[in-house]
């Protein structure tokens, strides 16, 4: 009898994957559907839920063989995060446009808010600062827009939910939402994993739109026209992209720290932190034994730099970043504040800065200094994780940006630790699939903790002093872009 496989689906910002995985943790085969992005106004950015769902019918088509489709034991789901969409309950058709977790439209709510004293509560409840990067704004504008006086809200006829709730409304069944995704909204307590009044007063969201919070092992609805799956297929485990990865790095381990750089980048370790200040503090997943919190800084632009310079100058990414390999940026900093700054700052209006210029600058030194800026943040958030958990000497690295060898250098040098560069760039994928294959019996926790995790080592060349210096410079220029310093 053929043995069993694991699909696992990652959701993410540019495009879908799909991973088939194998009872050894083995990739049989891989495929990825491009997801396209709009932005109608400055500092709008918006995704067709109904693109969503078709890039993953279309992953799942390419990577799934007809002949070992009987084979699939389980799916699992993770997802980009913050991002939120409204759909019809009657009909599943979104009532309007997903609003992208880089969308900054509700700056100035958040500004009047913040105003209002209400940050406190928000932080204390929901462990996340008050910032458009989280769900809640997102709802209210969602629901000012289609339901303004919240009438079809409270009657039941509208959904509300993140990318995971939306895509396993496309199988059928309840609405629910797993719990590491239902506290990025900003809208649950993440210490009684239920929904917060206080919060939903304040964001304006009647509780009859939300899904109903389960742990990351479900229950979820059974596959349904997700071709060549035969319907039924059970969803083993759903989870946020960035717990996933931390999941593929056996993160629950006391002190593994690890910095996914996609689109943008998720620095995460395991562990309450309290109210360690820059940082989130989130569920990272619950398997059903209740949930594991995490600490978290977010970056909003991290490959998404690239990608600008790519479109800015016509040429490809993967070119900049060779042209960039031996470029040194020759003073020159940049600091992508698109969308505002992140973690450890949280400053919404925050603009994007150049400084350093001169008539003698070119494209490579602009693409080697948008290379120290990945690595400048990345470390911002790791030191500030060092605060909140203990010492950090060894960061965990994945995503598609890690293919460049001068960045991992770059950050091994301005952290001052060895950087281990997962060998799968795709382990948003590989640790949705750990999930789903625990769920199905396939191997143990303790399998996972022994399984072999290839990776490339870079360690620290440069000196304390040279590395304090730089470090001196990029903060001069970080505070030119932060409005209120």
């Amino acid at each position: 009898m053929a043995s069993p496989l694991i699909l696992a689906i990652d959701q993410g910002t540019s495009s879908t994957k799909a991973l088939l995985v194998d009872e050894a943790g083995r990739i049989v085969s891989r495929a990825v559907a491009p997801v396209a992005e709009t932005q109608p106004r400055p500092g709008w950015v918006e995704q067709s839920a109904g693109e969503l769902w078709h890039s993953v019918r279309q992953a799942v088509r390419d990577c799934v063989d007809p002949a070992n489709a009987d084979r699939v034991a389980g799916v699992g789901f993770s997802n980009q995060r913050e991002s939120l969409v409204l759909w019809e309950r009657r009909t599943g058709e979104p009532a309007g446009p997903l609003i992208s977790w880089q969308d900054r439209r509700t700056a100035a709510q958040c500004r009047e808010l913040a105003a209002t004293g209400a940050a406190g509560l928000v932080r204390s409840v929901s462990g996340m600062p008050l910032d458009p990067m989280f769900s809640a704004l997102k709802a209210r504008w969602l629901l000012d827009a289609y339901d303004p006086d919240r009438r079809r809200g409270r009657a039941g006829e509208l959904c509300l939910g993140t990318v995971d709730s939306w895509l396993l409304s496309r199988l059928g069944g309840e609405h629910v939402i797993e719990a590491g995704n239902a506290s990025r909204t900003q809208l649950l307590d993440i210490e009684t994993r239920d929904w917060d009044p206080r919060l939903l007063e304040l964001f304006a969201v009647p509780p009859e739109v939300l899904p109903r919070v389960v742990a990351s092992r479900g229950p979820f609805p059974a596959v349904h026209d997700l071709a060549p799956l035969p319907d039924g297929v059970p969803v083993l485990a759903v989870m946020g992209d960035s717990h996933a990865a931390m999941f593929a790095h056996a993160g629950w381990r006391p002190g593994v720290v690890k910095a996914t750089y996609g689109t943008g980048s998720s620095v995460m370790a395991i562990g309450d932190g309290g109210q360690a200040p820059g940082l989130c503090r989130s569920i990272a997943w619950d398997m059903g034994d209740g949930p594991v919190l995490g600490v978290e800084g977010n970056i909003r632009a991290t490959g998404r730099t690239i990608g600008w310079l790519s479109e800015l100058f016509g040429v490809r990414a993967d070119a900049l970043l060779a042209e960039a390999e031996d470029t040194e940026p020759d003073g020159v900093h940049f600091v992508p504040a698109f969308g505002g700054l992140g973690a450890p700052w949280w400053e919404p209006d925050a603009t994007p800065v150049v400084t350093g210029l001169s008539l003698g600058t070119r494209r490579g030194q602009l693409v080697a200094a948008a290379l120290e800026a990945v690595a400048f943040q990345v470390e911002d958030v790791v030191a500030a994780i060092e605060q909140a958990v203990g010492e950090v000497r060894v960061l965990m690295a994945d995503g598609g940006l890690t293919r460049s060898a001068r960045l991992m250098r770059l950050q091994a040098d301005l952290s001052g630790r060895t950087v281990a560069r997962s060998g799968e760039h795709d382990l948003s994928c590989l640790g949705v699939a750990d999930a789903a294959g625990l769920t199905a019996g396939m191997w143990t926790l303790e399998d996972l903790e022994s399984r072999p995790r290839p990776a490339d080592e870079f360690k620290p060349a440069s000196d304390g002093a040279d590395r304090a210096a730089r470090k001196a410079a990029w903060h001069e220029a970080v505070r030119r872009s932060r409005p209120s310093r």
